[in-house]
């Protein structure tokens, strides 16, 4: 009997077709003066089994819970126990709808079926099963000890499933992160620009000042070489990423409180008191300057301890990546146009092959760049198509990339419970267009007392933010930001050069550092001028 259930069961899944199974929200609440709530996560499919989009449109159930027992045959459970209840079984060889079928005899107003293995959500068409009329929805083993623990023998439950919101304002904490690291990176990008032209115009020592300068400027070369270096590294997290995982995050910790320290020292240097100083071999160290080492350290050591810790470890993950964005944006130079756009056009090119393009040759239809993004263990749900399989247990935490600004979703939705509690944007998506706002504002700098690049600039990289936004709200799908980030940016620094009847200057670059030294006494003068003009005003 128990092979003739299982092939048909086979034959069902075979022959039928599949249809769109959704997620949706068991509200569970004590049943008495307990005014104790929690939610739960359910998945149902949508052909079957149609759920109200509001808590308010709901009535509460009184839930029997009858795990560990199966519900394949009508004396499983008494019907006395489930009669006008949800009830919760366990998953047994039977059929879905032979167990639907048995509870909505038995009286039964709502069947949820619980398993402590994965389990995919039944597929068929609501026409072919007009006889069940009761809700049939799947919940995870572990909610429902959960449950249990929670509220006892006495809760009362209601389902629903609300519509995915079509805007999160989380993007707009991503939106004002993003442009102002890009805003700010790009302006002290300049103050460094105007401090090394008032150095060198006063310094006698040229050499050192140019090599100092080439140390932290990419040429087309360089450029070439390091969109490689992204290509090969990206490929090498995809196949070996429980490893290199935590390479990376060693280098962000090493990195971001180095960034860290570099931005606010910035900061505490402008200010006069308190320079105390200390010697020690032979050198003289600000006091305050430790203190705040120590700070970085200990902000990078706390977010390494407690990185997979949701409710806070966020932000200092947020604060370490703007800090680690601002420095690399500030310190990492273009030498002219020409370099960026091979660094963007390519970088362009990578964004789309390894989203789009990559899903063709993975055995798994993913894409490389989001299975390294999100980790190989990140999607908590895996979806084939129209099939969804229902985890056993909550994901349990598995290290990420430290390589994105995070923000939680600010409106609760089911994928706030079920899948992506997150909204994020990569580093890439702030550094790859900052460093040519950085180049803008470098430019303004050494050409005219005017903000016009880096200020268009800027205003571009906020509309091509606004611009992925709207395709990701429209399409319901992670967009590659460059995408529209790049030829906002790049196809605004063009119209404006032209414009000004610059672009052959804007494309070979006006920057001291790359000059033949014959023409560095003259433009040592023209830097000089331009410095004093500044100071004048």
């Amino acid at each position: 009997m128990g092979a003739s259930r299982l092939l048909r069961a086979v034959l069902w899944g075979l022959l039928l077709p599949l249809v769109s199974a959704q997620e949706g929200i068991l509200h569970a609440s004590g049943n008495g003066t307990s005014l104790l709530s929690k939610d739960y996560c359910i998945w149902y499919n949508s052909a079957w089994t149609s759920l109200p989009n509001t808590l308010s449109n709901t009535t509460s159930t009184s839930l029997e819970i009858l795990t560990p027992k199966v519900l394949c045959n009508d004396s499983d459970v008494p019907s006395a126990a489930i009669k006008g209840k949800a009830v919760v079984v366990m998953r047994g060889n039977c059929m879905f709808l032979d167990t639907a079928r048995i509870a909505q005899r038995l009286g039964a107003k709502i069947l949820l079926i619980a398993s402590n293995t994965s389990l995919a959500v039944p597929s068929g068409n609501r026409t072919d099963f007009k006889d069940v009329t009761i809700p049939l929805v799947l919940i995870r083993y572990s909610d429902v000890v959960d449950i249990q623990q929670t509220f006892g023998s006495k809760v009362n439950v209601t389902l629903y499933s609300p519509s995915f919101p079509e805007f999160d304002y989380s993007m707009v904490v991503i939106f004002l992160i993003s442009v102002f690291t890009v805003a700010l990176g790009g302006y002290w990008s300049g103050v460094s620009e105007l401090e090394d032209m008032k150095a060198v115009a006063s310094s006698g020592d040229r050499e050192t000042s140019r090599k100092e300068e080439e140390n932290v400027t990419l040429t087309p070369f360089t450029v070439v070489i390091f969109v490689i270096i992204c290509c090969v590294m990206l490929v090498l997290l995809y196949f070996f990423y429980k490893w290199l995982v935590y390479v990376i995050i060693a280098v962000f910790c090493v990195a971001s409180a180095l960034s860290l320290y570099n931005c606010l020292a910035a900061l505490i240097r402008k200010i006069s008191c308190g320079q105390c100083r200390i010697s020690c071999c032979n050198r003289s160290i600000e006091v305050r300057l430790i203190f705040l080492a120590g700070f970085c350290i200990a902000t990078a050591v706390v977010w390494a301890v407690f990185r997979n810790e949701d409710r806070f470890a966020w932000i200092l993950q947020d604060i370490l990546g703007v800090a680690f964005c601002l420095n690399f944006i500030k310190t990492l130079k273009m030498p002219n146009f020409k370099s960026c756009v091979i660094l963007l056009g390519l970088l362009l090119l990578y964004d789309v092959f390894f989203v789009f393009i990559t899903p063709f040759f993975t055995k798994n239809g993913e894409s490389i760049m989001v299975e390294v993004a999100a980790g190989p263990f990140g999607n908590s749900e895996k979806s084939d198509g129209n099939l969804v399989e229902v985890p056993a247990e909550r994901s349990a935490p598995h290290e990420k990339l430290p390589v994105v600004v995070r923000v939680p979703r600010l409106e609760f939705s089911v994928l706030t419970l079920c899948a992506k509690p997150f909204s994020l944007l990569g580093f890439g998506d702030i550094i790859v267009p900052g460093l040519l706002v950085a180049y803008c504002r470098r430019f303004d700098v050494q050409t005219s007392l005017s903000s016009i690049y880096y200020v268009s600039c800027t205003i571009a990289y906020a509309v091509g933010m606004v611009l992925t936004f709207v395709v990701l709200a429209l399409t319901k799908m992670g967009q590659p930001a460059l995408l529209y980030l790049v030829p906002c940016t790049l196809v605004t620094s063009s119209l404006v050069a032209w414009k000004r009847k610059e672009m052959k200057k804007f494309w070979k670059g006006n920057n001291y550092q790359m000059m033949d030294p014959l023409d560095y006494t003259a433009h040592e003068e023209s830097a000089s001028a331009a410095t004093e003009q500044l100071e004048g005003q």
